[in-house]
């Protein structure tokens, strides 16, 4: 019997198919704690590949000989030799040839909606909780905060016979390096983020506060900015035909954006409390919130995307509902957590000020979502 390789791509699809999935991670402990392969479906064992040299019988006492193990490192390696291991002693195994590298770049677009004349997706980068959007109609395509990979936009375009024509990011972003820039150069499309997000800035684009509408496609799909202000201070959603809220990092659905990477959390989440009760809370409840981030997988939908109406958040978020300024200020600057790995070098580059090769990227971005936070 010989251990099987699977490329990112094939591991997603064993665990969306629903199937119990079961991954033996040896990467070390820390690395492990700090981000993992998470799913529905899964039961995920940490044992770090040196255990298995010591020729220990306990070291595989806990994995199962009647289901399928799949090996996970850090690039392949590792699991590769783990996964030969396991063989020779009679377990079924596979591993993730390119490790958590290549599922740190491995990226899943979902159809949030199809009524003939308008088409959303969701592309769920799902090793950093990322999310982008892609709106197609009449043969043309906006897309909302891109990853750095533009392939993935292009590719998924073609498919769908579109040009893009609007790129926009929602606000400067912290922890995964933005493809808006580079998509716009290789498609001749207009750029678009807030100037104040830009200060400083080595690069072209087109200011969203010039714009109250965008419109595009025969069905004129209208396109609603909408400032809102609090993860960043120049922070932008998108109202899209009055029903689908890209809400960026203000609103998740499991909590807010944290205002603290600016070194100004107070302030800014100040500016987060008129966002959401003087702003947001001026929608309908029916409004479905579609985000740039989740924290927690348990926030993909029974649909296969993240997003919930208004109105959802609003009941399952104390946050959201925290209507004494004070009260909410506390709480929202409180809660903010572990800060983004490379955040500064990484908004250097967003803003242009920068430049550095694919592999430095890579590396950069390596590693968790830490810009959504839950508000529970």
């Amino acid at each position: 019997m010989a251990v099987t390789k699977m490329n990112a791509k094939q591991l997603h699809d064993k665990i969306d198919s629903g199937q119990p999935v079961l991954l033996l991670d040896v990467r070390n402990q820390d690395d492990y704690n700090d981000w993992k392969i998470e799913g529905k479906n899964i039961q995920s064992v940490n044992i770090p590949y040196f255990e298995f040299l010591d020729e220990n019988e306990t070291t595989y006492k806990d994995l199962p000989k009647d289901a399928e193990i799949i090996v996970i490192c850090a690039k392949g390696g590792s699991a590769l030799m783990v996964a030969e291991l396991l063989d020779e002693k009679g377990y079924k195994a596979s591993y993730l040839e390119k490790g958590m590298l290549e599922w740190s770049q491995f990226y899943h677009p979902v159809t949030v909606a199809d009524d003939g004349d308008m088409k959303l997706f969701q592309i769920n980068r799902l090793a950093k909780g990322c999310l982008s959007y892609m709106v197609v109609s009449e043969g043309e395509a906006m897309i909302v905060d891109p990853n750095r990979h533009v392939e993935e936009y292009t590719s998924l375009a073609e498919k769908e016979n579109a040009n893009i024509v609007h790129i926009m990011d929602t606000h400067l972003h912290a922890d995964h390096i933005s493809g808006g820039q580079a998509l716009a150069n290789q498609t001749g499309a207009r750029y678009y983020i807030s100037s104040s997000e830009m200060q400083g800035a080595d690069m072209s684009f087109e200011p969203l506060e010039e714009h109250t509408e965008i419109r595009f496609g025969a069905v004129r799909v209208k396109i609603l900015t909408i400032p809102t202000p609090g993860h960043t201070p120049g922070s932008v959603s998108f109202l899209i035909n009055d029903k689908y809220l890209l809400s960026g990092d203000t609103i998740f659905v499991g909590g807010l954006g944290r205002p603290d990477l600016g070194g100004k959390a107070k302030e800014w989440a100040q500016s987060l409390y008129e966002t959401v009760f003087k702003k947001i809370a001026l929608l309908p409840e029916d409004i479905i919130v579609l985000p740039a981030h989740y924290a927690d997988i348990q926030e993909i939908n029974e649909k296969g995307f993240v997003g919930a109406t208004l109105g959802e958040i609003r009941r399952s978020n104390e946050i959201m509902r925290t209507e004494n300024r004070e009260q909410f200020t506390e709480k929202v600057a409180g809660t903010v957590g572990a800060t983004p790995p490379n955040y500064e070098e990484i908004v250097d580059i967003n803003r242009g000020v920068i430049k550095v090769t694919s592999d430095k990227a890579t590396e950069l971005e390596i590693g968790p979502n830490r810009c959504a936070v839950h508000h529970g």
